[in-house]
């Protein structure tokens, strides 16, 4: 039998509640399988590390999760410490330490969700969104100076690379090849941003002659958030920078229903290093304990991390669990309109996953 190595980071706020349920979805369907079997190593990194040690992980915490088959990550952010500090001692540290320089986001519109765009039917919206992870405006490239004096400055520097755009796009495109309508649409701002998104737009016509069965076009950023709610059908594949995509992907969950359902794959296509996948909703602290927190973004955040790890057939069984929670309305949670507890949702798709097999057995 099969065993994957798998680190849990809840990290903060509701993180530590969704990541455990997580946790429950993948022993249930690997129990559900019989063929492969997972080991967990939890690792308790985030604002409490924090509060105890003046770091979100330790120096060398890199070097504990590296080796690792893949990463279920919660949530960074904590109201007692600033945004900066969570995200870039945390999250970004495993994502640029582990290089995984593709951020993949599915979004569609899943069984018994009332999305907001009422005249969009569940196939008009399906949708993926490839963001460049590594570099561009979360380079962190800048400083301040003359703190606390009038002529106080301070900047923030985007930094692309003709190898980061290139293995993004190339990526980007080739996940479009893959699915059926081959269609890719590349964000820009180079009507004002005149030299790094110029040369964006070039490597993007570079890199679409190497994919001549990929229809693809070009959309400045600005737009493309109307053409996300006035023209969903019109979308498939999308690619764009690490800030534009990081707000256009929460817009399509949003449109999609609720952050809560919306998963994210942090991935290192090359394998190097294990990929991490985690939900998109944030530590939501004012929820924190009470047991309302969605954990459906992380049980698709599953889904991915199955798939990554080729476990195609468990990923398709989870999925089908998810679907028939979500269409059962007395499963929603808050976000979601409904009544649900995490709980109640964990114990769902875990019953359904044990079903699921039982049928199979039968």
């Amino acid at each position: 039998m099969k065993t994957y190595s798998i680190a849990t980071i809840p990290g903060d706020g509701i993180g530590k509640e969704v990541v455990p349920a997580g946790r429950q979805v993948l022993e249930a369907v690997a129990a559900a399988s019989g063929t492969f079997r997972f080991e967990f190593q939890n690792f308790d990194w985030g604002g409490d590390w924090f509060r105890a040690h003046g770091e979100m992980m330790p120096a060398d915490g890199l070097d504990a999760i590296r080796h690792k088959d893949a990463i279920l990550f919660g949530s960074a952010g904590d109201p007692h410490i600033p945004d900066h500090i969570t995200l870039w001692g945390l999250r970004l540290k495993i994502c640029q330490g582990l290089d995984q320089y593709a951020n993949v986001r599915p979004t569609r519109i899943l069984p018994g969700i009332d999305a907001p765009l009422k005249r969009c039917g569940p196939d008009d919206l399906n949708w993926v969104i490839v963001r460049e992870n590594s570099e561009g405006e979360y380079s962190g490239v800048g400083g301040r100076v003359h703190q606390g004096h009038p002529i106080e400055a301070a900047t923030d520097v985007s930094i692309m690379t003709r190898a980061g755009v290139e293995r993004i796009l190339r990526f980007a495109f080739k996940l479009a090849q893959s699915r059926p309508r081959k269609q890719m649409t590349v964000v820009t701002k180079s009507n004002a941003q005149r030299h790094a998104m110029v040369m964006w737009d070039q490597i993007a016509a570079e890199v679409a002659a190497e994919f001549p069965d990929v229809q693809w076009d070009k959309e400045l950023v600005d737009a493309m958030t109307a053409r996300m709610v006035n023209k969903p059908a019109t979308l498939d594949t999308i690619v764009a920078t690490n800030l534009h995509a990081d707000i256009l992907s929460d817009l399509a969950a949003a449109l999609a229903g609720s952050l809560g359902i919306a998963p994210t794959g942090n991935i290192d296509p090359e394998r190097r290093y294990p990929s991490m996948f985690e939900p998109i909703h944030g530590s939501a602290f004012d929820i924190m304990g009470q047991g309302l927190a969605n954990p459906v973004g992380t049980f698709w955040s599953v889904v991915m991390l199955l798939e990554h790890l080729g476990e195609r057939d468990a990923a398709a069984r989870v999925m089908r669990a998810i679907e028939q929670v979500t269409a059962d309305k007395a499963l929603h949670t808050r976000d979601l309109g409904g009544t649900a507890t995490t709980a109640d949702v964990t114990r769902a798709v875990c019953a359904r996953l044990a079903a699921d097999q039982r049928r199979k057995a039968a």
